[in-house]
């Protein structure tokens, strides 16, 4: 059997293919460093744990990953629903709760379970993630309650911001799931919190703006300067820590 080449370059050539095989099995996989420091982190990681560990055998992560999905597909159409009846904004609530449950829970409960898949979580979680925002932003650019183009740069910044983190893990080995002590989950509750105000209002500053769109163009800015931040961060790091010598 042949010996599975050092040299960069002997993986590239294609002539052995078994030999690249073997390369890919011999790889092992390093799982990053979680950091997570939200407003919310204490608290909501103890009670994840204490959900997880009272969860029926018969629910697996999977399971929940795909609650999570189906929760936030159903949050983007109660927001098209709602454009015509706003009672249906407390349908997005409920939805946007059962989403937290399913996207938070679902990697806790594999780690208390010790049935950790690092990879396939990895890249099922955020494959789901992304799929799911863009469900939700454009649901939210169809509802009448935010302009399209709003919903499509929050969309924008929200997917860069999501490859920088991706990026990070793979360069740094940190898995950053906040920024300036904001995470998903306040994400969630701001989105139910502007909820609650659309049924009573949706415009402000004197009737001249919608609701959302004043919170999208802050929500824009605010993504927009956590990845100038984080890029430029990372990129002093890295450069710190591969200099030519």
């Amino acid at each position: 059997m042949a010996s599975i080449p050092t040299k960069f370059q002997d993986l590239c050539e294609p002539g052995d293919p078994e030999l690249l095989n073997q390369a890919k099995k011999s790889a092992r996989f390093k799982d990053a460093v979680r950091v997570q420091e939200s407003v919310t982190a204490g608290m909501e990681k103890r009670a994840l744990i204490w959900i997880a560990g009272r969860l029926p055998a018969w629910v697996t992560p999977d399971h929940l990953t795909i609650l999570g999905f189906f929760a936030q597909v159903m949050a983007g159409v109660s927001f098209v629903l709602a454009g015509a009846n706003k009672l249906w904004l407390f349908s997005v609530i409920l939805c946007l709760a059962m989403n937290w449950f399913g996207d938070s829970l679902d990697g806790t409960l594999a780690r208390v379970r010790q049935q950790l898949r690092p990879r396939y979580g990895f890249y099922v979680d955020h494959m789901v993630d992304s799929l799911g925002a863009l469900v939700l932003m454009l649901c939210l650019g169809l509802s009448g309650f935010m302009h399209p183009w709003i919903a499509a740069g929050l969309l924008v910044a929200f997917l860069l911001l999501s490859i920088q983190s991706y990026l990070a893990t793979y360069a740094l080995g940190e898995f950053r799931l906040s920024f300036w002590r904001f995470g998903p989950t306040e994400i969630r509750i701001l989105l139910s919190m502007g909820c609650l105000a659309l049924l009573n209002h949706s415009m402000v500053l004197h009737g001249r703006f919608r609701l959302f769109d004043v919170g999208g163009l802050v929500g824009i800015a605010g993504m927009t300067l956590m990845l100038i931040a984080a890029t430029v961060r990372n990129t002093i790091r890295l450069y710190r820590e591969e200099k030519i010598r």
